[in-house]
């Protein structure tokens, strides 16, 4: 005899499944390593120190 399937629970499944494929493609296509963040952390604060120095003093 055959196994006795919710139709809502495979619909459902098979809905999640798909979702995580998406999300693993654009992950892959849009995500950045950890290195080119950390590369795009070091240039943020790089500019933020050279405007620091860059501010005057003013009275």
């Amino acid at each position: 005899m055959a196994e006795v399937v919710n139709l809502n629970k495979a619909r459902k499944d098979r809905a999640r499944a798909e979702e995580k494929m998406r999300a693993d493609q654009n992950a892959v296509k849009f995500g950045r390593t950890k290195v080119q963040r950390a590369i795009e952390a070091t240039a943020r604060e790089k500019a933020k120190q050279a405007l620091d120095q860059a501010k005057r003093d003013e009275p």
